[in-house]
């Protein structure tokens, strides 16, 4: 009995192409990170005052390279949060443009921006771990001494 493995609708795709469906993959994780990178980049170099302190954390590419969310951490409150934000959607054709200048590509995707809050729950989760750490310590250190069988000395 023999096992044959049915490509999916993508590498069917690639293939009818001519193209390797794991090259694909591998250019289209190359072009995330160097969107990535780049838009780092421009961001920094950015003189919108609206733009607080934004860090890119990830962005998703389409399979044909034509469509990019970019998840962005901002460091503020809501209201900050709401204008870097829109400082961002404002600049999104310069930062298009300027992703096309810096990367060769036969189409500079179009970019979507999305706020990411994964670095906050991540902290927020840390702050109730050390919250809760001292205290568990110390109750499981008084349960160990209160449970320790008492020696006896056999002289």
């Amino acid at each position: 009995m023999t096992m044959q493995l049915v490509p999916s609708d993508e590498e069917r795709k690639a293939i009818a192409c001519g193209v390797n469906a794991m090259s694909t993959r591998q250019r289209v994780q190359r072009v995330r990170e160097e969107i990535k990178k780049e838009v780092s980049d421009i961001i920094r170099e950015m003189k919108d005052p609206r733009i607080g302190f934004v860090s890119v954390v990830d962005v998703e590419v389409s399979n044909d390279l034509r469509h990019a969310k970019i998840f962005v951490s901002v460091f503020g409150d809501e209201s900050e949060k709401k204008q870097s934000l829109a400082g961002l959607e404002a600049a999104t054709g310069f930062i298009r443009t300027e992703i096309g200048r810096r990367i060769r590509l036969r189409h500079t995707p179009e970019i979507l921006f999305r706020l990411d809050s994964s670095i906050e729950r991540g902290a927020r989760i840390n702050q109730l771990l050390n919250e809760i750490g001292p205290a568990r310590e110390a109750d499981e250190w008084v349960s160990a001494t209160d449970e320790a069988p008492e020696r006896e000395d056999h002289e």
